[in-house]
């Protein structure tokens, strides 16, 4: 039998939540669960700001700055979530992210948000060059 914690043993931690009601830093595993979350958006006329962090704080695994709705996928492995701004968070495994391109894939979004943030970040990618012109028809 256990006895109070003055006398040696301490209280089993909370539980990791399903839900996410205010701005913060979430330890994912300890604070959160994993999984899909969804925010309706925005508090008022502001912007919701999120990122998932992995290993490496500096540089996020994925982050958005919206006035829209939002969905992401938390996963096992990410360390951190932070969120500012936006309306309470719940798990709905059900919502599926936008299958876009992963933030690696777009790196010019993540890149121009980062330098925003000061997380100086992936630089523009140059310009694509212009096509080839197409060969003379034969005479």
């Amino acid at each position: 039998m256990c006895r109070p914690p003055a006398l040696g043993h301490a209280p089993a931690p909370a539980p990791a939540k399903t839900t996410i009601d205010k701005d913060g830093v979430y330890n994912v595993g300890s604070d959160i669960v994993p999984g899909v979350y969804t925010s309706a958006g925005p508090v008022g006329n502001g912007v919701c700001y999120w990122k998932r962090l992995g290993d490496d704080a500096k540089q996020p695994l994925d982050n958005a700055m919206s006035k829209k709705p939002q969905i992401v996928r938390i996963e096992p492995t990410d360390k951190t979530f932070k969120t500012d701004g936006c309306q309470a968070w719940q798990k709905n495994d059900a919502a599926v992210p936008d299958p876009g391109k992963s933030p690696e894939q777009a790196g010019l979004p993540l890149g121009i948000l980062n330098s925003l943030i000061g997380g100086g970040g992936a630089a523009a990618p140059p310009p694509a060059p212009a096509p080839a012109p197409a060969p003379a028809p034969p005479k």
